[in-house]
């Protein structure tokens, strides 16, 4: 897109990549492990020293060992997760995401950064609600679409978005990225560039370009470091505890059983299964399904042993599952769906089942998916998200500023409130 030198000097320049496919899987993972092996949890909010000493997650792999192809510690941003999404035909541009991947290159087109991108032509799928931005400026005579925006498709999980790996100069290279995603914008006449989901370096190095930021809440599981399940229950109030001792009792009465599949036990039978059950609750909970049968065989081709499918069965076949993803420190729960109504069923599959992989594997943090205030009674706590948006046009600027002020002011508000109604023990 164009040349300048990077703050200390050095001649780079930013690229469009319009398939994933067009860098390299290793580079891109390399890019995409943001922090070196043993440093600290994910940064999504200041919550990550609840978890004990003695019983830290495993650690990402050395990015700049030799010959090293690290997984990133968060699985979307994974080559083999968006590839998948490309080659499956869930983005493209018949779904209104086209790929324009922005690529960061030093003076030897060496690839030094890179961030996933998506021209848009609505706001589906995205979990940082615009469309009352995208309706204002269009009665005003405005074209709000296409849009950039920069994150994970249908994915509300934070992590990294401007992709630049460990080193010294991964401040320059988020600098960098910043300033070529607003070259895009100036060069193609779009409205607006949107990441969402971020973590804290990307919104200290947007904020610090003139970006918008932007907050909302979510609802995350701490594994303070425990031993079972029945010792989280120890810490929660008596009333609360003896409710969800109940509640998974009557989740399993019709003789419902519960497995756990991942790796080698991710089966087609199993994603058979498991796409009805989507394809269900999605059909009815949102009336088009973002993602297609093809998506799930190539994603656990891909990274199977990333993948928990927890799957309730009765009377020998599946009736109900979760999907969720594993990092090197969190449990993402994304989807769910059922063929049967059972009381309970969704949050035992979803919420407890969750937490009682993560209490074995020893992941820091269940992220249970977008919105849910209902979390709360079932030991997930209230955190806060971050994203941040850069507008063309001055008039909506200042408007929508405006406006993510007061909001802010109110998601400070409603997650102080929420945390205050926990159900642990008090004192």
């Amino acid at each position: 897109m164009r040349q300048e030198p990077d703050p200390a000097g050095t001649a780079i320049s930013i690229r469009v990549a319009d398939r994933i496919a067009a860098v390299d899987a290793a580079t891109w993972d390399r890019l995409a492990t943001t922090r070196v092996a043993g440093a600290a949890g994910p940064q999504t909010n200041e919550r990550t020293d609840h978890q004990a000493d003695g019983d830290a997650a495993p650690t990402e792999a050395a990015p700049d060992a030799p010959d090293a192809h690290p997984s990133p510690g968060n699985p979307f941003l994974s080559h083999a997760f968006l590839s998948a999404m490309e080659d499956a035909g869930c983005v493209g541009e018949r779904a209104g995401w086209l790929p324009q991947h922005l690529v960061l290159e030093d003076a030897g087109g060496a690839i030094v950064g890179v961030a996933p991108a998506y021209l848009k032509s609505h706001s589906q799928g995205e979990y940082v609600f615009d469309h009352g931005w995208a309706d204002a400026f269009e009665r005003a005579g405005g074209d709000y679409y296409p849009k950039l925006q920069m994150s994970v498709p249908f994915t509300p999980v934070t992590g990294p978005r401007l992709l630049v790996g460990a080193g010294d100069e991964a401040d320059q290279r988020r600098v960098a990225l910043a300033a070529g995603a607003r070259a895009y914008l100036s060069q193609t006449g779009i409205s607006s560039v949107h990441a969402t989901f971020l973590e804290s370096a990307d919104v200290a190095a947007l904020s610090e370009a003139d970006w918008l930021h932007r907050i909302d809440q979510q609802f995350h599981f701490f594994n303070r470091g425990y031993a079972s399940y029945d010792q989280f229950l120890e810490t929660l109030a008596s009333r609360k505890r003896k409710a969800l001792k109940k509640e998974r009792r009557e989740a399993l009465a019709n003789d419902i059983t519960v497995e756990w599949l991942t790796g080698s036990g991710l089966t087609e039978a199993a994603w058979d299964a498991f796409f009805a059950f989507y394809m269900d609750t999605s059909s009815r909970k949102w009336g088009r399904p973002y993602l297609n049968r093809r998506f799930f065989s190539l994603v656990s081709e891909r990274m199977a042993d990333r993948i928990l499918l927890v799957m309730a069965k009765r009377e020998g076949r599946y009736i109900a599952g979760a999907l969720n993803f594993i990092g090197t420190e969190a449990l993402y729960g994304r989807n769910w769906g059922c063929i049967e109504d059972h009381p309970f069923l969704h949050f035992e599959l979803c919420y407890h089942q969750a937490i009682d992989f993560a209490i074995e594997r020893k992941l820091a943090v269940v992220e249970a998916g977008a919105q849910g205030q209902h979390k709360i009674a079932r030991g997930y706590e209230p955190v806060t998200t971050h994203s941040a948006h850069y507008i063309a046009h001055p008039g909506l600027r200042r408007a929508i500023r405006d406006y993510l002020e007061a909001e802010r002011d109110e998601v400070e508000r409603v997650v102080e409130v929420l945390g205050e109604h926990t159900p642990f023990k008090r004192g």
